[in-house]
């Protein structure tokens, strides 16, 4: 049995219905939106497989569950010990969606990076309120992307695909990550020489997940590391940045300016003061949204079907 409360379109649900012929395929209730929790369902407890956003408290009681695919690149509602002990006590795994969302995500941060390189958000202030011609001004801030140092923190799939991206424009990039990596492709800081990266770094991208090592992980004492008239961009998780410092430290001018597509809370209230920063520039949670974002979950977890079938190693697996 496959229970599955993704948020899907009508040729997403099709697809799916048809690769899962052979199964007893149960939809639940869908979430409001893509990250929320579904709505408890007593029928998780009778599947073996799992794909969406359930409930964890259901899935720790469930004897039959043998594997959970996350239709989200983020787990941190899963990221604890309990929960991860439940599931290895019935010998099963767990998967996310982050193939699926690394290449958008990476993207979004891309086209950050370009529109703060030719100044194009003050441009287009200047159009919606001055109709003025801030022509000197304007270009004395644009900047090519050539010889930047960028640091990405957090570095992962999305970091990977992100340094793919900035390959033809000669940037120097390195990564920062808890735990190093064997083999990468860009220079990997650790902890002790952070403090020196942020310090040089002309742009730094906060990818971290959310977790309690990670909570507030940009605060006031990290900003003001940064070298003056840095750019900070977020697109991991809201409350891995202390926003009021953030704010704070844009005011004082110390930061170029803040790129944000996660904040704490989310949805930000219509009245909250990151709206109304300066250089504060926000986007609402949609780095990983694309026209065929459903289809491609569908295809991810049909491609990890196909693995689990034939008892090879899982696509995006965390547990």
């Amino acid at each position: 049995m496959i229970w599955t409360n993704v948020i899907l379109t009508e040729p997403a649900r099709e697809l799916l219905i048809g690769a899962t012929k052979s199964n007893h395929l149960t939809f639940a209730e869908q979430p409001k939106d893509v990250l929320a929790v579904g709505a408890p369902d007593s029928r998780l407890e009778d599947a073996e497989i799992v794909f969406g956003q359930p409930d964890p408290e259901f899935l720790e009681r469930s004897q039959k569950l043998r594997w959970v695919h996350l239709s989200s690149a983020g787990y941190s509602r899963y990221d604890n010990q309990k929960f991860r002990e439940a599931l290895r006590a019935k010998g099963a795994v767990m998967t996310n969606s982050s193939s699926v969302f690394d290449e958008p995500c990476a993207e979004h941060v891309m086209a950050w990076l370009l529109a703060d390189a030719r100044q194009l958000y003050p441009a287009y202030d200047n159009q919606r309120d001055q109709h003025s011609w801030p022509q000197n001004r304007l270009r004395a801030n644009v900047r090519l992307l050539a010889d930047q140092k960028i640091l990405i923190v957090g570095y992962g799939a999305i970091g990977t695909q992100l340094v793919q991206l900035l390959t033809p424009y000669h940037v120097s990039i390195v990564g920062y990550r808890r735990t190093p990596q064997s083999e990468s492709p860009i220079p990997i800081v650790s902890q002790e020489d952070l403090p020196d990266a942020l310090a040089n770094a002309d742009h730094v991208v906060n990818i971290l997940p959310e977790s309690e090592s990670t909570f507030g992980f940009f605060n006031a004492a990290r900003f003001a590391q940064m070298k003056p008239g840095c750019r900070y961009y977020s697109i991991g998780r809201g409350p891995t940045t202390d926003q009021k410092a953030l704010q704070e430290t844009l005011n004082s001018n110390h930061l170029f300016a803040a790129y944000l597509d996660v904040t704490d809370p989310e949805p930000l209230q219509p009245d909250h003061f990151l709206w109304h920063t300066k250089n504060c520039f926000i986007t609402p949670h949609m780095s990983g949204g694309h026209v065929n974002e459903s289809e491609r979950l569908v295809q991810h977890f049909i491609e990890n079907l196909a693995r689990y079938d034939s008892k090879k190693p899982l696509l995006d697996k965390i547990v």
